[in-house]
């Protein structure tokens, strides 16, 4: 039974990278609703809010430097004391929860099943949500923190940062219906391999598509990128388009909306276009899509994917995995650090993710295999209305 607290002011924690920032929106939205009159606002990590900035649910992003100790902290200790009436601490971190423990006089916090710290966190919590990190999507583990207050939505919806207008040269290169393809990763395990990604672009160039490449603005991002139309050769014509560190988060809303279709791997990008309702075709590799796939909007709260299937559709997403048997392993790639291969990417090939796309973009060819039509004709039962 929800409890008659009224809050005012509510802090929102997320320390951790873009995807799982943009992931909070419902937990935002779910906060707003319970309580439409309270101020909002979410402290993060420097250089991962951007897919919050122009929310109007939200007063304030308030950045903390990634990798910054304690004694740097004491401005913004002073700063948030007791200023908040509560703290949704949405990341299971030690400095979290004591960034809530400092903020605010009520918390809500997510604990980990097995850990040997949560004795103290557990004492700081008004309530405390206990997740299995091997089997919670992150949009449910979140939206259960206010499991005190408000009961669940009937629908779930992730929301993207609004659009913004392209740059003039882009805008002016790009035809009518073009699909997009995000190149890199920010750790290569869950990169699939360059050589897939420029026998697809051939392809779907072949068929008569635009590809738009996009990418960060890292160097190490404009090199992945540069390496796939290195790999694609003569597409001067304008059918393949490279805008890797052109579009700033609200730009690439905008190019993901006008989109015929989205590809690309386990990173936030996959998260925003689901976010913006164009259709995905989501490539998972070591990563138990439980945990990370992309949110299909509007879907009930609940789980919407198998730990395991060749495809799985949700809404406007194809999500594919690996062909290995020790798939999902939810390890850092078959080395089992960042910098590692993945067999399960590796051996997914471009054949494979032609086949998707293409039921996706008009039609799954009447050779396609028995997988994709299935999965075209029949959601898997607990997709739930969106599906």
């Amino acid at each position: 039974m929800a409890r008659a607290d009224s809050f005012s002011r509510i802090l929102v924690i997320c320390t951790r990278q873009i995807g799982d920032v943009l992931l909070t929106t419902p937990l935002i939205d779910a906060a707003h609703q319970r309580w439409p009159d309270a101020r909002i606002d979410v402290l993060g990590f420097a250089g991962t809010l951007g897919m919050l900035r122009g929310n109007p649910q939200i007063g304030e992003l308030i950045e903390v430097p990634a990798g910054s100790g304690w004694g740097q902290s004491w401005g913004l200790i002073r700063r948030l004391w007791h200023r908040y009436d509560l703290a949704l601490i949405a990341q299971y971190s030690d400095r979290a929860h004591l960034y809530g423990a400092v903020a605010a006089r009520r918390r809500s916090g997510l604990i980990l099943k097995r850990r040997s710290t949560n004795w103290w966190k557990r004492l700081l919590l008004d309530h405390a949500v206990v997740v299995d990190e091997n089997q919670t999507h992150a949009v449910i583990e979140k939206l259960r923190l206010l499991a005190p207050w408000a009961g669940p939505p009937a629908a779930v919806r992730v929301q993207p940062p609004p659009g913004r207008e392209l740059p003039a040269d882009i805008a002016d290169r790009l035809r009518d219906r073009y699909v997009v393809l995000h190149v890199p990763t920010l750790v290569r395990y869950k990169l699939w391999p360059i050589r897939h990604q420029v026998e697809l672009v051939r392809a779907l160039i072949a068929d008569g598509w635009q590809v738009v490449l996009s990418g960060g603005p890292s160097a190490a991002d404009r090199a992945r990128t540069a390496e796939v139309t290195q790999g694609v050769g003569d597409a001067d014509d304008g059918r393949m388009l490279d805008v890797a560190g052109r579009l700033d988060l609200n730009q690439m809303v905008t190019l993901l909306r006008g989109a015929a279709l989205y590809i690309g791997p386990d990173t936030s990008i996959t998260h925003l276009a689901a976010a913006c309702d164009t259709p995905v075709v989501a490539l998972f590799g070591p990563i138990d899509p439980r945990l990370w796939g992309p949110w299909p909007q509007g879907h009930a709260l609940e789980q919407p994917y198998e730990m395991r299937a060749p495809v799985q559709r949700r809404a406007a997403i194809m999500l594919v995995q690996g062909d290995p048997a020790c798939v999902p392993c939810n390890g850092a790639g078959c080395d089992r650090h960042d910098d590692s291969r993945s067999e399960c990417l590796e051996t997914m090939s471009a054949a494979r993710v032609l086949e998707v796309a293409r039921s996706r973009l008009g039609g799954a060819p009447a050779d396609a295999p028995a997988s994709v039509t299935a999965a075209l004709r029949t959601p898997t039962a607990g997709a739930g209305a969106g599906a």
